[in-house]
């Protein structure tokens, strides 16, 4: 459910200091009134986590690009992420990695800050890694074993910034998911905003929901029987979130630092959306995963009439041997 072109809001209500959200009772959703401090939502930053102990070497891996050039998985992220009009990229890296990555990144490394998670206490504990270059602005946070391919003139991570500048607060995009794969993804549930196709207001958010707790807690009215809003690994973010994780790192006590909890906490302190992209996520960390994000880059690319006759020749080929 692609997401419809959003107005720009009237100065005068850019920065509301009070509104309407969701919250979940029992076997319901009611309005509760929520207010927060003034926040103006404008993306020059972007931040990409990639030190995790399975990922750190996802974003070295080499695609073929649309424009049908060979580039590391990083670089293809970096220019996502430029597309967008961010001026600064900041990678959470592991000890060690930042030649690897700037390498990976070839004409563009120049473009790269870097940050070493030097513990594995989690993704929120990366995200807050980065809380020295984010200061107090908004941010775009992307991971760094996720590709991205636009359903429209745009770009996904342009979509995105473009619709929290607009709606004036943080902005998660998700991806709506069969339950089979909740067990790779964050997921959220909520209600449709009024007067928006594809944009929910956020009221729960778990970390890799069993279908059962989905079913409970994540049910989102219009979505297909069995799917649920996963996250998309892109999310434009206020710098609360960055309060939130330091909060959770306190309370940790030897468990990791969970991005989900700062994002449940972000939905009771702020405005908080989560928006259906005019695009499609790919997961190069799974099984096949690479694969299929090399078919998606090739098909939406110059060569797609080349790539289509080597599938159609290589599926006859199949068939012939029974």
């Amino acid at each position: 459910m692609p997401v419809s072109r959003l107005p720009l809001l009237s100065e005068a209500h850019r920065i509301p200091r009070t509104w309407l959200t969701a919250r979940r009772h029992p076997g319901r959703l009611v309005a509760t009134r929520v207010s927060t401090e003034a926040i103006t939502v404008e993306i020059k930053k972007a931040i990409i986590t990639a030190a995790g102990k399975t990922q750190r070497t996802l974003p070295l891996q080499a695609l073929v690009d649309r424009d049908g050039q060979s580039k590391a998985a990083l670089r293809i992220l970096i220019e996502e992420i430029l597309s967008a009009g961010i001026e600064e990229i900041c990678v959470v890296v592991c000890p060690g990695d930042q030649a690897a990555y700037g390498a990976a990144a070839g004409g563009l490394g120049s473009r790269l800050q870097f940050v070493e998670q030097r513990d594995s206490l989690g993704y929120g504990h990366a995200v807050s890694c980065a809380r020295a270059f984010a200061g107090a602005r908004p941010f775009l946070l992307l991971v760094g074993d996720h590709l991205y391919v636009s359903g429209a003139q745009k770009r996904s991570a342009q979509q995105l910034v473009e619709i929290a500048a607009a709606e004036n607060c943080a902005v998660s995009a998700v991806q709506a998911t069969h339950e089979s794969k909740l067990p790779h993804y964050g997921a959220v549930g909520g209600l449709l905003a009024p007067g928006r196709k594809g944009v929910y207001q956020v009221s729960e958010v778990l970390e890799k929901p069993t279908p059962t707790e989905a079913e409970q807690r994540l049910v989102v009215p219009g979505l297909r029987a069995g799917h649920y809003l996963c996250f998309f690994g892109m999310h434009v973010l206020t710098p609360a979130v960055m309060e939130l994780l330091e909060q959770d790192a306190r309370q940790a006590e030897g468990r990791s630092v969970a991005l989900t909890r700062a994002l449940a906490g972000l939905a009771r302190r702020e405005r908080y959306l989560a928006c259906e992209l005019e695009a499609r996520r790919y997961d190069i960390g799974v099984k096949y995963g690479l694969l299929t994000a090399q078919l998606a880059l090739a098909l939406d690319g110059q060569d797609r009439e080349e790539v289509l006759s080597g599938l159609v020749d290589l599926l006859a080929r199949r068939a012939a041997r029974g």
